[in-house]
């Protein structure tokens, strides 16, 4: 993978960053890495802001614009799109949630097979990372007060969501039945809403 697209690829997994952590992250001069940012800026695919602190210069935090979330598309989505405008051309509106409605059952029935060994909550959340991450979300977990935040830096199917949202929907249902009614799931940020990621938390009952 070329520097640049390591350097898109980490900003879209973890927000804006700072020249001087890609660089330590990549093993890069921080002169280096700015030069790749600079190109990057006139390329319109990452913008900055500069952080104050409390002592010294600001800190500068680059981030990927639109355009560069953009590099990120998943090429399935559109033929997703497609599958979804001839299902409802065909079948109506009671006929693509009859298709949604399957996706789901199908999703939660392979996540509990795969859950099923996991002793708790945590272990639940690392092989859903898993399952997640293999199917390009960028997933990831961490603790957040008194439980977690389950987390997608990238929804691959974006398009579609913003096409049919009762896909989101759809996939904040399976994480609730799939952890149960013990915990009790919200979705506190959302791609389709304009924000750079999804975040679920995740709490105790």
């Amino acid at each position: 993978m070329k520097t640049i697209d390591r350097i898109l690829y980490q900003l879209k997994r973890e927000g804006p960053l700072t020249a001087k952590r890609l660089a330590e992250t990549f093993q890069l001069t921080s002169m280096g890495v700015r030069q790749h940012l600079q190109g990057l800026e006139a390329d319109g695919l990452v913008s900055f802001k500069d952080v104050k602190v409390k002592v010294g210069r600001p800190t500068r935090h680059w981030f990927l614009t639109p355009n560069g979330h953009k590099q990120f598309a998943n090429r399935h989505d559109d033929l997703l799109i497609q599958t979804l405008d001839s299902v409802e051309t065909l079948f109506g509106q009671s006929g693509l949630q009859q298709v949604i409605a399957r996706r789901e059952t199908h999703t939660l029935t392979h996540y509990q097979d795969k859950l099923a060994g996991a002793a708790n909550l945590e272990e639940k959340l690392q092989i859903l990372t898993t399952l997640r991450e293999q199917e390009g979300y960028m997933a990831d977990y961490q603790q957040h007060g008194e439980g977690f935040l389950f987390i997608e830096n990238h929804c691959p199917i974006c398009h579609a969501a913003h096409r049919c949202p009762s896909l989101c929907q759809s996939e904040l249902t399976v994480f609730q039945q799939l952890l149960g009614e013990e915990y009790h799931v919200e979705r506190k940020e959302h791609i389709i809403a304009g924000e750079r990621r999804c975040a679920y938390r995740i709490i105790k009952s």
